[in-house]
């Protein structure tokens, strides 16, 4: 019985991890950054922020057009959701690793 949990802990382990590394690479190949809008004497000019080591750089685009704003706020909202399963998923590990362990509490 023990072995067969171990089994079934172990196969969700690995799919986790394995799940971490496509959230990860579908991250990084989101654009870096997001679009600012500033606007400086009745003109609308657009920035890409995005840090550079400890500081955040404000990189000058000009005025863009709709689709690549629309572009840059898709990926905005898919780097959230991805960080957000990310931080779920990292959780789920360190339980699964603890309980394979043997020193998850009953």
């Amino acid at each position: 019985m023990n072995g067969v949990i171990k089994g079934v802990l172990t196969e969700e382990l690995n799919n986790s991890l394995r799940m971490k590394k496509e959230y990860e690479a579908a991250l990084k190949k989101l654009p870096a950054g997001c679009i600012v809008k500033k606007k400086i004497k009745n003109n609308e000019y657009c920035y890409l922020v995005k840090r550079m080591g400890d500081k955040l750089k404000h990189i000058y685009k000009g005025k863009l057009p709709d689709d690549e704003l629309k572009k840059y706020e898709e990926a905005k909202k898919l780097r959230a959701k991805y960080r957000n399963l990310l931080s779920q998923l990292k959780k789920q590990i360190k339980f699964l690793k603890g309980a394979l362990r043997g020193k998850e509490a009953i």
